[in-house]
């Protein structure tokens, strides 16, 4: 049985009191809070097995490399790869960034990159850098109701379009994209199809398919440690691309004026990697699996229509993206109309925002150790198709509950909005 009491308990820094009260956070879109298990398994390994990998003969060595190995593993079957498409890297963006780095050199002026109006700074800039080169970068757009817009997503995918790269699941909008439907239509066109999976690998079954060849995310967004991401890649794919980083580990043999390199993924891996990271990594992967990935999502699905319906009962409140919780994440954006401030402000002739700043609102939320993000949230190109600045952000994860939910929405009501 799920049960929200017992899991937080897991977590220490959410048994913690500020100025007494409990900490209601609701910010795991941007990060996650970490269970004893992750910290037990950096702190095991440390303790027991630090060691440089792959290159000493050493027993510690040889174990250090043994847990290494085996966290690629445990992620590769978690998403239904094999160990050897699993590159480790620092985050989601330096996934993304790599791609971009190594794809360049295939590439030409005239081909096109389309992407769509809900990505993150991190799957929009490392493709932009390419508009230098005269490779154009095109953007699917949304509709009103914050879903892709699958006919402009068609009309856009041309026979230049040599690579599509989406969100799985908007960090803002929360919408979740049909990436089976829109990975076909890419290979039907021949495009390379990548997928950031950031906000959708730590909150739903997630399974590689073969029309997939490359998919990004992040550990720390998944109760792992800071500092450790994932690149998946076909085997092939990763076998014809050029090392993104060049230095230690990453070489077969080196003279002086030619190198050969290792096979992948640890060609992609120059240097001494994160090995705590991939560590912690893999225990926070044991961790959600034995949650079992269908009740998080279930779970999140349950908060997210508890906190939608609470929200309309208050006029003031703006939410963004789908209506239903079925087609969306564990995410809320929201902004909040002061109509008391503004029927002042239009009276004495002065003209104000619609809404109260994003960041007013967190900061009136943290008076009560109500934590949420506030601002862009790395997504500025949605926020000017939504016609906003920002917005105020609620996330939920495996720890949180309806009354996470109920004590947000009441501070929101005391506010001074009604």
């Amino acid at each position: 049985m799920y049960d929200v009491r017992t899991i937080r308990e897991d977590f220490p820094i959410l048994n913690r009191e500020v100025n007494g009260k409990r900490i209601v956070y609701l910010d795991s879109t941007a990060t996650t809070q970490k269970p004893r298990k992750v910290i037990d398994a950096i702190v095991d390994y440390y303790e027991n097995y630090n060691a440089n990998v792959h290159r000493s003969v050493y027993k510690l060595a040889a174990e250090a490399t043994d847990l290494y190995e085996n966290a690629r593993k445990n992620v590769g079957d978690f998403i239904g790869a094999k160990q050897e498409e699993i590159v480790f890297t620092r985050n989601t963006t330096e996934s993304l960034n790599l791609l971009s780095y190594t794809l360049e050199s295939s590439m030409k002026k005239g081909d096109r990159i389309l992407i769509s109006e809900m990505e993150h700074h991190s799957n929009i800039l490392p493709w932009m850098r390419l508009e230098e080169k005269g490779i154009l970068l095109d953007y699917a757009k949304i509709d009103s109701n914050g879903y892709l817009d699958i006919e402009d997503f068609k009309k856009k995918l041309k026979k230049e379009t040599r690579i599509v790269s989406i969100v799985h699941q908007s960090n803002v909008l929360g919408t979740i994209n049909p990436i089976d439907e829109l990975s076909s239509l890419a290979k039907e066109n021949g495009s390379i199809f990548i997928v950031d999976a950031a906000q959708s690998v730590p909150h739903m079954p997630f399974r590689v398919n073969e029309n997939f060849d490359y998919v990004a995310f992040s550990g720390h967004k998944m109760l792992g440690p800071l500092g450790i991401g994932v690149l998946y890649g076909k085997r092939e794919n990763l076998e014809n691309l050029q090392p993104f980083l060049r230095g230690g580990e990453m070489i077969k043999d080196v003279d002086f004026h030619k190198v050969s390199f290792e096979d992948s993924p640890i060609k992609f891996e120059a240097g001494t990697p994160n090995v705590e990271g991939a560590v912690g990594l893999s225990a926070a992967i044991d961790y959600l699996q034995d949650l079992g990935m269908d009740n998080v999502r279930t779970h999140e699905k349950q908060l997210t229509k508890y906190l939608m319906l609470k929200f309309a009962d208050n006029k003031n409140i703006t939410v963004y993206g789908p209506n239903e919780a079925e087609k969306r994440g564990g995410v809320v954006a929201f902004n909040v109309k002061n109509s008391q401030l503004l029927r002042k402000a239009k009276n004495e002739g002065i003209r104000l925002d619609d809404f109260i700043h994003s960041h007013d609102i967190a900061s009136f939320l943290d008076d009560s150790n109500v934590y949420v993000r506030s601002g862009h949230h790395c997504a500025q190109p949605l926020m000017r198709t939504l016609k906003v600045t920002g917005t105020a952000r609620a996330s939920f994860y495996v720890y949180n509950d309806f009354e996470d939910a109920e004590i947000l929405a009441s501070k929101l009501g005391d506010i001074g909005v009604q």
